[in-house]
């Protein structure tokens, strides 16, 4: 029996979620499966990948094909990785604790890379939010002072208005006892 580790598609439309499964290769995308290793979702920034590990290296070890997507998944994890380390320690290249070492140094380093990728992303997040505030801000300010010449202007046409009628009132005034 020819075995694949494929994912399995769940979600709703346009919103995909996927199950790392072992499964018959002539079994269809979504049927029956041998075993559930895992889930992937790309819907998150970075895609979330809850993996068994163990369970995933014994069927890549035991000849489980993957498909690419998946093969890219367990090579992200390592998989692939102590898979490879797992073959020396068989060759007598070195012992089960120093690819153990090998391997928690790459898996650290890989954390390491991955925690300063999220602190870049998270900067770059916030100084997009300070620009965005201060560009509210400067228009924000605009429509501030848009506003104060508005009412300058009313108040100023206000005060036209009525200042106009008392130099009228006055020269109607001093005009009236002249025709007395």
């Amino acid at each position: 029996m020819a075995t694949r580790i494929r994912l399995q598609r769940h979600g709703r439309k346009n919103y995909a979620f996927y199950s790392i499964v072992i499964a018959d290769a002539r079994a269809p995308r979504d049927g029956r499966f041998t075993e559930k290793i895992g889930t992937y979702n790309p819907n998150t920034n970075p895609a979330t990948i809850d993996l068994k590990f163990d369970r995933a290296l014994y069927w890549v070890e035991v000849g489980a094909q993957p498909t690419d997507t998946v093969r890219s998944i367990l090579s992200k994890e390592g998989v692939y990785l102590m898979k490879h380390l797992r073959g020396g320690v068989k060759k007598g290249a070195f012992d089960e604790a120093a690819a153990e070492v090998k391997f928690n140094a790459w898996k650290a380093e890989k954390e390491q890379k991955q925690a300063a990728l999220q602190d870049k992303n998270a900067a770059a997040k916030k100084a997009q939010l300070v620009e965005r505030l201060a560009a509210e801000r400067k228009v924000n300010e605009e429509i501030a002072k848009k506003i104060a010449e508005k009412k300058a202007a009313a108040i100023a046409a206000a005060a036209e208005a009525e200042a106009p009628e008392a130099p009228a009132e006055e020269a109607a005034a001093e005009e009236t006892p002249a025709e007395a």
